[in-house]
């Protein structure tokens, strides 16, 4: 008797990977919103009157409703009790609704009008909240930043959850396959959209030589309403494959709350969840900064506007030189005969000293910054498939711990020195960022797969929830204290701003990083701790963190 072999869309690699690709595309346009005002940085603080603290306090808020009205929690609740595809829909909308928001507080229509002149009167103390210090307004922060900081809230409440919910996805099409490989793949995939931020996020605000923030943020409202489609697209395509299986888990096996002490009393969870919150404190809030910090310790020309390298179109061919350097980088993985994928590889290698010479020639941060994710894309696949097959998760976490500290104290100590120096500086900020980014990648690589190895099926989304929430922790607070401690570290430049000695412009610009940097260096000595601990539980109480994925 021959048994028939049912076939299913996850037996298929093709439609695995396209629902990847659609996962991927949404985080994309969602890491672009993220960060869209971060290399504008200094556009805010001259056109809306946002200072360090406004902007880092801005930011912050994006994880505010998550953290305190522990909206993450619900978010992992509703993501066990009503599947991924709802979550997602609902996610993307809950995005597209906060980006909205965040777009109008920085528009010219909200400056002089009746809303502004409520959020300038209102919000200027918070009970409870003030009292403990962690308000998301404070008295004196200009109005559109509050309405801004409102809407970042939302945003953040549908991105956390976005994020848990692509990662119950991947659990869910690749468990027992390549899930390492996918999940790295995707997060690298996804944080193209950083280097998309930082190169077109600029362009848009200084379009046609009339400054608007505006239209940046317009920019990322629509990626977000196609993000919002491709969640659409996943949905039917998520519901075949249940219709193929029989699969209903919210149903099956329901969410029960008793289910979170499970989790809680996993000591190998509490490592991996602290972990994440030391290792993406000092990643997510840098990254911010990071344009800022470049524009502080390098030193740029101004370039002839009737140049080549003022016009919009070089900012296009860049552009799609990084798409090069990413899809050559990122095919080379999966090549099948060695001259292909070092074919592919010098492509990549070409490409990338290409799009570093475009960037120095701009003579602009953004720019500089934008090649953040290219060596991950290229490196992510390669981690991914060796924690699949070899494992060593735990060990990656501490490599990339070591690389953290290094680049955030290049950054501090190493860069300023070359400040006046037009090359070796630029080439430093090169190295250093390219590191930054390749250590960043050994998180979704080695972490995520791991945390289904420590709590059941059917509370992965809570336990996924967990980690974002402790995650967010950080990510409110770290973009608070960075900006804060550049106004207490910069005194002098303070009292010249505000006597009107030196210009909003200049002040933007004129920053000492150095105590900023640190504080994130030693979030990595912590991680590195941490690291060493993990490994030590792993060995004692057998988690499994250090083996393959896939067994054989």
């Amino acid at each position: 008797m021959v048994e028939k072999i049912q076939q299913t869309l996850r037996d298929s690699a093709a439609m695995r990977w396209m629902v990847l690709l659609l996962l991927a595309f949404a985080m994309f346009c969602s890491y672009i919103f993220m960060d869209i005002l971060s290399p504008i940085k200094d556009l805010m603080q001259s056109t809306r009157g946002w200072d360090s603290t406004a902007f880092g306090t801005m930011q912050g808020s994006e994880t505010f409703l998550n953290v305190f009205i522990f909206f993450l929690i619900f978010a992992g609740i509703i993501l066990d009790k009503m599947g991924v595809r709802f979550t997602a829909i609902l996610s993307g909308v809950v995005m597209l609704v906060g980006a909205t928001i965040n777009w109008y507080a920085v528009t010219d229509s909200f400056q002089g009008s009746g809303l502004e002149a409520w959020f300038n009167n209102n919000l200027n103390y918070i009970p409870g909240f003030d009292e403990l210090g962690i308000s998301p307004f404070y008295k004196g922060m200009p109005a559109s930043a509050k309405f801004a900081a409102v809407g970042f809230m939302i945003f953040g409440c549908g991105v956390e959850m976005a994020g848990i919910t692509v990662s119950r996805g991947i659990v869910k099409w690749f468990k027992g396959r390549e899930m390492a490989l996918a999940m790295g793949s995707e997060m690298a995939l996804a944080r193209l959209g950083v280097a998309s931020c930082m190169i077109f996020s600029p362009v848009f605000a200084k379009l046609g030589g009339n400054i608007d923030v505006s239209r940046s943020v317009a920019f990322g409202v629509i990626l977000l309403l196609v993000a919002l489609i491709m969640f659409i697209v996943y949905f039917f395509m998520d519901k075949r494959l249940d219709a193929q299986t029989g699969e209903a888990e919210e149903k099956d096996d329901p969410f029960k709350i008793s289910d979170l002490g499970k989790i809680l009393s996993s000591m190998g969870f509490w490592l991996v969840a602290l972990l994440c919150v030391l290792y993406y404190s000092a990643i997510f809030p840098f990254q911010k900064y990071a344009v800022n910090m470049l524009q502080c310790n390098l030193t740029f020309n101004p370039v002839d506007p009737n140049s080549f390298w003022a016009t919009n179109t070089v900012t296009v061919i860049q552009y799609c030189i990084m798409l090069v350097v990413a899809a050559a980088a990122f095919a080379s993985n999966f090549s099948k005969t060695k001259g292909m994928r070092y074919g592919l590889l010098a492509l990549a290698v070409v490409s990338l000293i290409v799009f570093c010479y475009m960037g120095y020639m701009r003579q602009s941060a953004e720019t500089i910054f934008a090649v953040f994710p290219l060596l991950a894309v290229g490196i992510t696949p390669i981690l991914g498939n060796y924690v699949d097959h070899k494992g060593k998760a735990a060990s990656m976490l501490v490599i990339g711990s070591i690389l953290l500290i290094l680049c955030h104290l290049t950054f501090a100590f190493v860069l300023p020195v070359f400040k006046g120096d037009a090359i070796g500086g630029v080439i430093v900020a090169y190295v250093t960022i390219l590191v930054l980014g390749a250590s960043f990648s050994l998180v979704p690589a080695s972490l995520w797969p791991s945390v289904p190895k420590l709590v059941d099926a059917k509370i992965i989304g809570s336990a996924y929830a967990l980690i974002f929430w402790v995650q967010n922790i950080g990510l409110w607070l770290f973009p608070l204290l960075i900006g804060k401690v550049l106004d207490k570290t910069n005194p002098q430049l303070v009292a010249d701003l505000k006597s009107g000695i030196i210009t909003p412009e200049e002040a933007a610009i004129s920053y000492d990083y150095t105590a900023p940097l640190v504080m994130l260096a030693c979030l990595g000595g912590a991680a590195l701790i941490l690291g060493f601990v993990l490994k030590a539980v792993d060995k004692k109480k057998g988690l499994g963190l250090e083996l393959p994925n896939i067994q054989k």
